[in-house]
């Protein structure tokens, strides 16, 4: 159990080392759903949330309180009142949250307080600090409708918060604000969140809800070939948006939809929709590649494009394994440095799953595809298939006629897009006099 423990603990922790260099020092706003703690999520959130800290993020934390207040009201034999997909706030709603408020600021204290031994909090040190962050307005009446307490974000209190977060302390925001008058209005969490993250220029404004994120096609049941959409451009949300109808319900498709948009489109670079109702949920969106729910993004993360002298760490810890097990001849770094312009890579959200360099041969009009390599994260998903249209491409630009490729390992795949197997003695002169007749490489070729 040990040695299989090892086989896979040690490459999944090397594959999210990336992630955890990129997001240090970076600010993540997290909207937290009501119903998230109503079913008893909170204390494994809280561990997520501690470990994420421990590796340099700064966190500002949203609770939601839709169905601690609802309950209030219900005890005290009040109906809960909505319009417009916003709660009617009235005397007896305003206390009922006040009261969910302070329950589940003590609620969430005490979770980030915890550090037994064998835990993932075990010596742990999270300070949570909240405040009068918010300076909030009435809703006012709309369409003849009298909101009364409800309001709206009117100005967030950057310096605060950073200022906060800069002592190392984890911000925590209840859905409430403050008029200069020092009237109390009850928000909406959604807001709140998106107008901090918004007003800090986050990196990321995630939020951890009901549903599990959206479909490819919204208005299809879920199914393997209606699967969730791990990545939507802003420009593709910002359509579908249009295309669905008004939000009045936390699970419509259009409710979290439309404040990830608004925080895209206002500077925040990524926000997420990922459900609760998985363990880890928000360790798996921001610590793996594809993550587990929707993201939006103010443009595509990935990207394919030669490679320069930055990019030769990622290349070289993706090709590693593979020439420790001999799929791959083994090349140096500095031999990679030199030849860095020779490379085409895809890249996604700084981490590079694939590479192919280009050697050519002008005096043949042929060229050397080598070194290709698809991380097994992404295997199966086309970035080999993108990675070869591209070095043809490339390849095409030069005058070249044809590429070949030397392997050992992976002949059916080449065969399958092209190429075919010719004697080495074909090899141009100057790569015939590299050839390594001991590790018997098949040569296979591709006319352009």
């Amino acid at each position: 159990m040990t040695s299989v423990f090892n086989f896979t603990f040690v490459p999944w922790f090397r594959s999210v080392a990336p992630y955890i260099h990129k997001f240090r020092n970076q600010t993540f706003v997290v909207g937290i759903a009501g119903e998230a703690i109503a079913a008893g999520k909170l204390h494994n959130l809280a561990q997520d949330l501690a470990m994420i800290q421990s590796m340099g993020v700064k966190i500002v934390l949203v609770h939601g309180f839709r169905p601690q207040v609802n309950e209030q009201l219900k005890a005290k034999g009040h109906t809960p009142k909505y319009s417009h997909g916003i709660r009617i706030t009235d005397e007896v709603a305003l206390d009922c949250a006040q009261e969910a408020a302070g329950q589940l600021r003590y609620e969430i204290e005490a979770a980030f307080s915890q550090g037994l031994p064998n835990t993932p909090m075990a010596d742990s040190t999270v300070r949570v600090i909240s405040g009068n962050f918010i300076t909030a307005r009435p809703v006012g009446i709309v369409d003849g409708v009298d909101f009364q307490h409800s309001g709206l974000v009117r100005k967030v209190d950057i310096a605060g918060i950073t200022k906060t977060l800069d002592m190392g302390a984890m911000v925590l925001l209840s859905p409430f604000g403050f008029s200069p008058t020092g009237e109390a209005f009850n928000l909406a969490m959604e807001e709140v969140a998106t107008s901090v993250a918004t007003a800090l220029q986050a990196d990321k404004l995630i939020f951890l809800t009901e549903v599990p994120g959206i479909r490819i096609d919204p208005e299809l049941p879920a199914s393997e070939d209606n699967p969730i959409d791990t990545e939507l451009p802003l420009a593709a949300a910002e359509k579908l948006l249009k295309a669905l109808p008004a939000a009045n319900q936390p699970t419509d498709v259009a409710f979290y939809l439309q404040h990830c948009v608004k925080a895209c489109k206002s500077g925040v670079e990524r926000s997420h929709i990922i459900p609760f109702a998985v363990d880890g949920a928000i360790l798996l969106e921001v610590y793996v590649h594809d993550g587990i729910g929707t993201m939006v993004v103010d443009e595509k993360l990935e990207s394919l494009r030669e490679a320069t002298e930055e990019d030769v760490g990622g290349i070289l810890q993706l090709i590693e394994p593979f020439e420790r097990d001999g799929t791959l001849v083994k090349r140096s770094r500095t031999e990679i440095e030199r030849d860095a312009g020779n490379y085409t890579i895809i890249e996604h959200d700084g981490v590079i799953f694939a590479c192919a360099a280009l050697y050519p041969y002008p005096e043949a009009k042929t060229a050397e595809m080598a070194a290709v390599t698809v991380s097994p994260e992404v295997q199966g998903q086309g970035d080999g298939e993108r990675i070869l249209k591209r070095i043809e491409q490339r390849a095409k630009a030069a005058g070249l006629d044809s590429i070949f490729v030397l392997t050992t390992r992976t002949m059916h795949w080449f065969i399958k897009r092209g190429f075919v197997q010719v004697d080495p003695e074909w090899l141009p002169e100057a790569r015939k006099r590299k050839y390594n007749w001991d590790r018997k490489s098949q040569v296979l070729v591709k006319r352009l």
